[in-house]
């Protein structure tokens, strides 16, 4: 993937962008060209860059300025790894280059503001939005943020995919090639609608999850149609898959089964003991002979109605689908995939929220024609479609982001993160990453720790 990811960019160099973004793109680092997108300042900042496969480091760089009228420069007070990262760390995302800033999660106080932005000022408290929406396109105007037509021409992804996501911070150029949120300054392009202010009674524990895992975990549940009275099967007890859970209940769902096993398998131990109901099933405990999906169909008859993907593609199980992946016969495995679709019953949903990039082999597709099954590509969220409700749900106690706050750790010491979550040591769940900008821990929520 390391040269699929080189050989994107020489193409993308070579064929040029699509040349309609109202946004500057491929800014990944403001060290790359200081007079332009460096503050005038001088002042420095901590940021966590992308360095090679497998190679994240703390390094020192610019404080971004205002290169856009509706920009909004922010002190960023939280930040945090997500699932997704590891994609971008393990080189599975192509269009990565070194030196840029991840981080797509943030939140934090408005350091400066562009003369077109009315609604926030400085010191006023915000969560980013994923990603970069123009607040005006067809896909704004319908609050399907993340499918902005104006903020990513990457033309790469135009070809691949027959149309193109928004831009996204520190998401490669892949994604239009924004600095990310994992630094204790961020540039937002188009501030006005891709901020959300926080109220005072949320901290930024709770509020810094707006961003993506919440509104994720919403987008999967409510697009793949979890109803009152399902049977709901979710892949992956991550922080996605522990919310899908918790959302699924809220949604009505009757019973709710997650899976997870190997190096992982601890994380089923820790939803079940945040949400008692929920069911687990290790796949690496099944008995030979006994697959994930005989195993559901003997709990659920037929199987559940919903199956959702909160994992990813790129981890295979069989020895095909990884030389598959090694030789770069696919992008992709199916195998999580075709697990779903022969689980579920006859005409149930099979929602996929997990980053698939590309292709895949071996797709079960006749059982999806011959059965009825509703294969459901839930999509990059949505945010600024949730991020108001969820606020409110968070407001009213109705949901609780705490259950899957596990850590709180300096941005000083974000690459040792990135290791331990890549290893799935230490028992990390999801992280509150602190800035020198952050706040002392809010009541109830970790205490900084230390790797050093």
């Amino acid at each position: 993937m390391a040269l699929a990811s080189q050989a994107a960019n020489l193409l993308e160099k070579a064929i040029g962008h699509t040349g309609d973004a109202v946004t500057e793109q491929n800014l990944t680092n403001p060290d790359r060209d200081r007079e332009k997108y460096a503050d005038p300042s001088g002042e420095k900042m901590k940021a966590l860059a992308w360095m090679g496969k497998n190679d994240v480091q703390l390094v020192e760089t610019y404080k971004p300025k205002i290169l856009e009228d509706r920009d909004v420069i922010l002190k960023v007070t939280g930040s945090t790894i997500c699932g997704s990262d590891l994609h971008l760390y393990r080189g599975v995302v192509v269009e990565l280059q070194k030196g840029d800033i991840l981080g797509h999660e943030f939140c934090g106080k408005v350091d400066s503001v562009g003369p077109n932005v009315k609604n926030l000022k400085p010191g006023d408290r915000v969560v980013a939005s994923f990603q970069i929406a123009c607040g005006e396109c067809m896909y704004c105007q319908k609050k399907l943020s993340s499918q902005c037509e104006r903020t990513n021409s990457n033309k790469v992804e135009n070809i691949m995919y027959g149309g193109r996501t928004a831009g996204m911070f520190g998401y490669s150029h892949f994604t239009g090639g924004f600095a990310g949120g994992q630094a204790e300054y961020a540039r937002v392009p188009y501030g006005d609608v891709n901020l959300l202010k926080l109220p005072e009674d949320i901290p930024d524990e709770q509020g810094l999850y707006l961003s993506d895992v919440l509104s994720t975990s919403w987008n999967c549940v409510v697009d793949t149609g979890v109803k009152e009275g399902d049977v709901v099967a979710i892949w992956g007890a991550g922080p996605i898959g522990q919310m899908c859970a918790e959302m699924s209940f809220i949604r009505g769902a009757k019973r709710v089964i997650v899976i997870d096993g190997g190096p992982a398998a601890w994380r089923l131990d820790l939803v079940k003991s945040k949400t008692p109901k929920v069911e687990t099933l290790n796949f690496t405990d099944l008995p030979k002979g006994t697959t994930v999906t005989s195993k559901l169909k003997e709990m659920e008859h037929g199987g559940p109605d919903v199956a959702l993907e909160c994992a990813a593609g790129e981890y295979a199980k069989s020895w095909t689908h990884q030389l598959e992946l090694l030789t770069g016969a696919e992008t992709d495995t199916s195998e999580i995939l075709n697990e779903m679709i022969t689980s579920v019953k006859n005409y149930g949903r099979c929602g996929i929220t997990g980053v698939y990039v590309g292709f895949t082999n071996h797709f079960n597709i006749g059982s999806i024609m011959e059965r009825g099954i509703r294969f459901i590509g839930n999509g990059q969220a949505p945010v600024h479609l949730y991020w108001e409700e969820l606020l409110k749900m968070l407001q009213d106690g109705s949901l609780n982001s705490g259950i899957m706050l596990s850590h709180r750790v300096d941005i000083s010491e974000m690459d040792t993160l990135y290791q331990k979550f890549a290893a799935r040591a230490d028992n990390i769940q999801k992280v509150f990453v602190q800035t020198k900008f952050s706040d002392p821990p809010a009541p109830g929520t970790p205490e900084l720790i230390s790797w050093k």
